[in-house]
């Protein structure tokens, strides 16, 4: 009898694995660069076909010093150019295309009114204007009810960006049904139907851990009523269908669901299977992120670095993500090959460059804060500076280096503080994408941290196509879905450079102080 049921139970993985094999996943990611597709195929894990769009970094506009906003409706047309481009890549039949999963940028603010349409441009997540607001309900709440109940203060995530909205347009705040994350906005593009998530709330700090629910203390104070909450979805399982009007927009099947739903940096975490407390990712886009996962609901007295629900995250069983992030990381990369590397030098050609440099860039420290106020320095707006340079001796390879050590000393800077939150860095995946594919940026990393930096072949949106499949239950649990997930390089600490790369960071580090 045993062998049967053994034999029995080996022809259903079998036949699985067959239907897994016709069967595509498609992820997308919204960022505030560009929106890119990904279509997975779910039995063997490999993308079929990636795009992005623009092929240029979309318009942030600044109406003014500190502000970032962007027009919801640029997400949306890119991410029809990304689909269409996809679809032509693999020629998969759409019917073939079983789920579509949604990773987005964080603490976002989309506004839509009764008839779903948006009543003006997103505030996006580097937009500095809502600091006083979450600070001021911060001091007026209290510390204890707000970091027992949010795990942070409101600082400048999104119900504080709603409060601006409030005091600012009123006129436009009356007219508000639904506020939205930009990944909310994106799902009631495709299914039309209003849906956020626990995590979404969590990430725009406004769930409360202490009773399970939106955090109707902080609603009360700015004066909101949570009728301006969509309905609360699940993170994985169906969050709504395809509509035929989106289908036809975007040559896809009608009734596709869409069956996962996380902010970038959950996602990230996600793409690099990590799910459980102990595990790190880490991404060094834009903004540049660490993100531990704790069993606990800890925060950091001062909201440095902050805790949302993890993608796991349930009231029974609590994983949460303590996410650093460091605003200017690529971006400061980007504007020193826009402004200091030679004209027309790519990004691989730079790293030569700064490898001839030796560490600690001859003296030369960069802080990299200049792309808005930085919750690691508790919320303030340092901007960008540049030290020690001599007229002499340093040239364009030095600010470039320093550029590279500056942002992942940064990254050592934050990560202080989640060890003081008992979140231990031993190891950090992160995808061989962005900075990460800077040698002098990774080796940095390593030497002065003490982790081993394993890189991955992955992304946020074949992250989210793999959520979808966990979501629409293709993939029995996470342990399936990323079984086929390649480790394609390890980085070590140098033990015969660390000494000069912690110099480098106490010099560097003498500058914040």
């Amino acid at each position: 009898m045993n062998v049967i049921i053994h034999l029995f139970n080996h022809i259903q993985l079998f036949i699985h694995s067959i239907i897994q094999l016709f069967m595509f996943l498609l992820g997308y990611d919204i960022g505030s660069s560009s929106v890119k597709a990904s279509l997975v195929n779910a039995q063997t894990g490999e993308a079929a076909a990636s795009a992005f769009f623009p092929k240029k970094e979309m318009e942030i506009k600044a109406h003014r010093a500190g502000w970032a906003e962007q027009s919801p409706d640029l997400w949306w047309e890119n991410l029809k150019l990304a689909t269409q481009e996809v679809i032509a890549q693999a020629k998969v039949a759409k019917e073939d295309i079983k789920a579509i999963g949604i990773s987005y940028q964080m603490h976002g603010l989309v506004l839509v009114d009764k008839d779903d349409q948006l009543l003006r441009d997103a505030i996006i997540w580097c937009d500095s204007r809502a600091v006083p607001y979450g600070a001021k309900a911060f001091d007026e709440i209290g510390c204890d009810c707000c970091l027992s109940g949010l795990l942070n203060s409101p600082g400048n995530f999104t119900l504080s960006k709603l409060a601006w909205v409030k005091e600012n347009e009123p006129a436009l705040f009356d007219r508000i049904k639904y506020y939205m994350l930009p990944g909310d906005y994106i799902a009631l593009r495709l299914t039309g139907e209003a849906r956020t998530t626990v995590s979404g709330l969590s990430e725009g700090i406004a769930w409360d851990f202490s009773a399970n629910a939106p955090a109707r203390f902080l609603y009360d104070y700015f004066g909101f009523d949570t009728a301006l909450i969509p309905e609360i979805a699940p993170t994985f399982g169906n969050q709504g269908n395809l509509t035929a009007a989106a289908a036809r927009e975007l040559g896809l099947a009608e009734s596709t669901p869409i069956t996962y739903r996380a902010g970038d940096q959950p996602n990230n975490a996600l793409s690099l299977n990590v799910f459980n407390p102990g595990e790190i990712a880490a991404t060094a886009g834009t903004s540049g992120v660490v993100y531990g996962v704790n069993g606990d609901a800890k925060f950091d007295p001062l909201s440095r670095v902050n805790s949302f629900a993890h993608v796991n995250h349930t009231e029974k069983n609590t994983h949460v993500g303590v996410l650093l992030c460091i605003n200017g990381t690529a971006i400061l990369n980007t504007w020193i090959k826009n402004n200091v590397a030679p004209e027309g030098i790519s990004y691989a050609e730079m790293n030569d460059l700064a490898a001839g440099i030796p560490i600690g860039s001859d003296g030369v420290s960069i802080t990299p804060f200049g792309n808005g106020a930085e919750r690691v320095l508790c919320n303030e707006e340092r901007g960008c500076s540049i030290n020690g340079i001599n007229f002499i001796r340093h040239g364009k390879a030095h600010l470039i280096r320093a550029a590279h050590e500056g942002i992942a000393f940064s990254f050592k800077y934050g990560m202080d503080i989640m060890n003081e939150m008992g979140i231990e860095t031993k190891t950090i995946r992160a995808g061989h994408a962005n900075l990460f594919l800077s040698p002098i940026f990774r080796q940095t990393l390593s030497n002065v941290t003490g982790a081993t930096i394993e890189l991955y072949n992955t992304d946020g949106s074949i992250g989210a196509a793999r959520g979808a499949g966990i979501g629409a239950g293709i993939y029995k649990d996470e342990k399936e879905a990323f079984a086929t997930l390649k480790k394609i390089a390890v980085v070590e600490p140098q033990a015969a450079d660390i000494a000069a790369s912690v110099e480098a960071y106490n010099k560097w580090l003498s500058y914040l102080k």
